[in-house]
């Protein structure tokens, strides 16, 4: 078996810088593109590992700052590390909590050692410096550790994002300097908003420090689609071509795989499983509420000729049921409608990378989105006969 942080490239798009390839950790070997799971607290929410391996994903993204929380790492050491506390036989890659400085703004004052957060369990005051970060993420056992970083917001300044750049290396530069657990890597963050001078800077930055895998930060939290887009598309070219480049929080279908036209190998996203709880489903032509009153007595699965476990035996008017009557039943099953049509998705572009057909691929893809943003225009002016119709 090659060693933890071998990457492969195992084919290439010569008409864009896709390409399939294939990372190796402790816990097996992971084929890129690919697409994480998110089980913050140790789980994919309604999902039990046996059934995320059986859809093919071999590596889920867990939360150093709410694991440290609850249950805490050594509750979670003394029951034998996180593959074995979840259950889970593949990869885990562990957010550093760098996100939490985003997205628990309110709670938080960050400074150039570190962040205290209040928690949102119990109000007391938790300290986490990359010092920290690094020793859970080492005591978790995580296969891919992720050094702390600060991610701004979409809409800040030029000098708070400025501030976070200077920061972020400063904190990559600490955690490279920290022990891991047997066979982890270590992944720096790029970040720098919308600014590409700013990108350029923490990219050559982090690069200095030869790290096993690069990440780019910063995107999909606030801003508009095209800066997203705009944003990988100009920071990808920056990162080693011979380690994995993961962005952080992008899960839209139609942006990933624009996103591994730029040489994207990992993403991850709460979107499937997080609407799932909320009735949204995904296909591979676009999404819908389940609990739309169009699907009260539809007798069709959530998705024509899906094979996943709801589709195969339940009508859209069941779930929609279950999911207007509490039962989590139905969020389970909509959650593993939407990782399949992902899983799907992902292997697709996998197989179409390896055969030489990914360009078909995405212009397919691409049709489709055009013909969603078309058909959703025409509801919105009233042209289409049956507003809030369904798929």
């Amino acid at each position: 078996m090659a060693r933890p942080g071998t990457f492969e490239i195992l084919a290439a798009d010569p008409g864009s810088r896709a390409r399939l390839a294939r990372l190796h950790t402790a816990h097996g070997a992971v084929e890129t593109p690919a697409f994480l799971p998110v089980g913050t607290r140790g789980a994919v929410k309604t999902v039990h590992p046996d059934e995320l391996e059986e859809l093919g994903f071999r590596m889920v993204l867990a939360n150093t700052y709410h694991l440290h929380l609850k249950p805490g790492v050594e509750t979670i050491e003394a029951l034998g590390g996180l593959h074995r506390f979840m259950g889970w036989r593949g990869a885990v890659l562990t957010d550093s909590g760098g996100y939490q400085v985003y997205s628990l703004s309110r709670l938080r004052r960050i400074d150039d050692d570190g962040v205290e957060f209040q928690s949102p369990y119990d109000g007391a005051r938790v300290r986490l410096t990359p010092e920290l970060a690094m020793e859970i993420q080492r005591r978790l056992g995580s296969d891919i550790a992720m050094v702390l970083d600060e991610c701004p917001p979409g809409d800040c300044d030029r000098a708070t994002t400025c501030q976070a750049v200077e920061r972020t290396v400063r904190w990559a530069v600490r955690c490279a300097r920290q022990p891991r657990a047997e066979g982890a890597l270590l992944f720096g963050i790029v970040q720098g908003g919308g600014h590409s001078d700013l990108r350029q800077r923490c990219a050559a930055a982090l690069l200095d420090l030869g790290l096993d895998g690069y990440a780019i930060g910063g995107v999909s939290v606030g801003e508009p689609e095209e800066r997203i887009l705009g944003a990988v598309r100009e920071t990808a070219p920056l990162l080693p071509a011979d380690r994995p480049r993961y962005v952080m929080g992008v899960g839209d279908l139609m942006q990933m795989v624009d996103m591994v036209a730029d040489g994207v190998d990992l993403f991850d996203c709460v979107m499937p499983t997080r609407l799932a709880r909320h009735g949204t489903a995904f296909t591979r032509t676009g999404r819908y509420p389940l609990k739309a009153a169009a699907c009260a007595r539809d007798p069709r699965p959530i998705e024509e000729g899906c094979a996943c476990p709801a589709c195969r035996t339940h009508s859209r008017g069941y779930i929609r049921h279950l999911l207007n009557v509490g039962e989590v039943s139905g969020i389970r099953l909509l959650t593993l409608h939407n990782l399949h049509v992902y899983a799907g998705v992902l292997r697709d572009i996998r197989e179409s990378l390896r055969t030489g057909r990914f360009t078909e691929l995405r212009a397919a893809m691409n049709a489709v989105r055009r013909a969603a943003a078309a058909d959703s225009a025409n509801r919105a002016a009233g042209t289409n006969p049956a507003p809030g119709a369904v798929p």
